[in-house]
């Protein structure tokens, strides 16, 4: 027999979840899914957000984990969707395991895990490839356990305008996260640049994420008059010589988030467009 749903409201998934500590449960999933309950009482929140349609209520019970559930997942269209809803959690407090290229469930896979405050798992992620005719042995307990997280993530930041440091104020791989924003937009020669990504490579963790945001050329421009940023964006380097760097460098994971198809700006024959680049330490 079929069921068939003939409703004028779309579907919605809905979960309920034992939580102990409703207020820390409600601030962790406001983060989650960046809007406030549809429903809150003393004993009770519920979310409804639109994407992706679920409805989550939160029952008080006084009790940490247990029960039948292994995780929640939610699968995301592409690589810029997974990146951009890890990076908005990270910066909001909330620890994340990110994982590349798993075997896991007869699929090849690239996602991230997150703990709610009852240490319910929630996996996000892509599919890479969907036939695999072996099942894989990615296992959400053993890489999302809350003796292999931080208690916090542990972010540095470079802007332009501001000199970058001969050492970064970190230890040997203790950061998780480093943000170099228009860093490359002074002039730096070769040895300099490389010499900035082996300074980033030192302080970042194993698995740790570099993100660069830059203006970046189709080739490089050493001096661009740039309207509006005459005094700021000093020089354009040539995305592919980035990204090679990066890899020259021992990075690992290399991706170009963002460089949209219309440039920026077209100066002396060379298209310019904001850049966004991701690369990880290695494991």
């Amino acid at each position: 027999m079929t069921i068939s749903l003939q409703l004028a409201k779309p579907v919605r998934f809905h979960v309920s979840l034992n939580v102990s500590d409703l207020e820390k449960s409600v601030q962790f999933y406001e983060i989650l899914f960046g809007l406030p309950p549809a429903k809150r009482r003393a004993d009770y929140a519920k979310f409804e957000p639109n994407d992706p349609p679920l409805v989550i209520s939160l029952e008080p019970n006084g009790r940490v984990g247990g029960g039948t559930l292994n995780h929640l997942g939610i699968r995301l269209s592409d690589d810029r969707q997974l990146v951009a809803l890890q990076e908005r959690l990270e910066r909001q407090g909330i620890r994340s395991q990110r994982e590349e290229g798993v075997e896991c469930c007869y699929a090849k896979q690239t996602k991230f895990w997150v703990q709610d405050p009852d240490l319910t798992l929630w996996e996000f992620y892509t599919l890479d490839d969907d036939e695999l005719d072996h099942r894989g042995a990615g296992q959400s307990i053993d890489v999302m356990t809350s003796s292999t997280l931080p208690h916090e993530q542990t972010i540095w930041e470079h802007k332009l305008g501001t000199p970058f440091p001969v050492r970064i104020d970190a230890c040997d791989g203790s950061l998780d996260l480093i943000t170099l924003q228009g860093t490359f937009n002074v002039p730096l020669d070769q040895s300099q640049r490389t010499a900035v990504l082996v300074e980033a490579k030192r302080a970042l963790r194993p698995s740790g994420r570099l993100l660069l945001r830059i203006l970046s050329g189709s080739a490089e421009h050493p001096n661009p008059v740039i309207p509006g940023y005459e005094d700021r964006i000093q020089f354009v380097p040539a995305k592919d010589e980035l990204v090679a760097l990066l890899s020259k460098v021992g990075l690992e994971g290399i991706r170009l988030l963002k460089y949209d198809p219309t440039p920026c700006f077209t100066i002396d024959g060379i298209a310019m467009r904001e850049t966004h680049l991701e690369a990880f330490c290695p494991a």
